[in-house]
């Protein structure tokens, strides 16, 4: 046994040593992973910085314009009033698509059917932990939903794509 303690020697220093170049390998990646990033970001932003200047020299050129025609309070006026659409239509092209209501969902809001104040309910607990919440039928179980029937709703009747809402 004593033969191989030299060996057990030689294997710590050989791990250790691979854990230290392991490590500044995945350092020297991380550092030029984030060299490129921060590049990107700055042409981003630089981008981004260009983009107001020329949108303000935009504004001012219509506001410029239209003073022609009318008083320059009145051109500050309608420039300002289009900026703002433009900027209400940008923030609307901005929001996810799950929350913009579908044409079928649309006839639902307008009725009011299926409205829960406050808004939806959340898909999970609070907590982050569990599953989600379990769906609840929009009726009691029994009833049809029209007042003074007990019948159970029939298979046919029942739409699985359909949303299950809370009450």
């Amino acid at each position: 046994m004593e033969r191989f303690d030299h060996l057990e020697h030689l294997d710590k220093h050989l791990v250790d040593e691979l854990a230290q170049v392991a490590r500044e390998t995945i350092r020297d990646e991380l550092r030029e992973q984030t060299r490129r990033q921060r590049r990107t970001a700055m042409l981003y932003a630089a981008s981004g910085t260009v983009a107001l200047y020329a949108g303000a020299a935009l504004a001012l050129a219509l506001g410029l314009a239209l003073a022609v025609a009318l008083p320059d309070w009145a051109a500050a006026l309608i420039t300002a009033a289009i900026l703002g659409v433009v900027a209400f239509v940008l923030r609307g092209m901005a929001r996810p698509s799950h929350s913009r209501p579908t044409p079928e969902r649309e006839g639902e809001l307008a009725t009011g059917r299926d409205h829960v104040v406050g808004g939806t309910a959340p898909g999970a607990p609070p907590s982050g932990l569990g599953m989600p919440y379990p769906p609840m039928p929009p009726t009691a179980p029994g009833t049809t939903g029209t007042p003074g029937s007990d019948a159970a709703p029939r298979p046919d009747d029942i739409d699985p794509e359909q949303p299950h809402h809370r009450a």
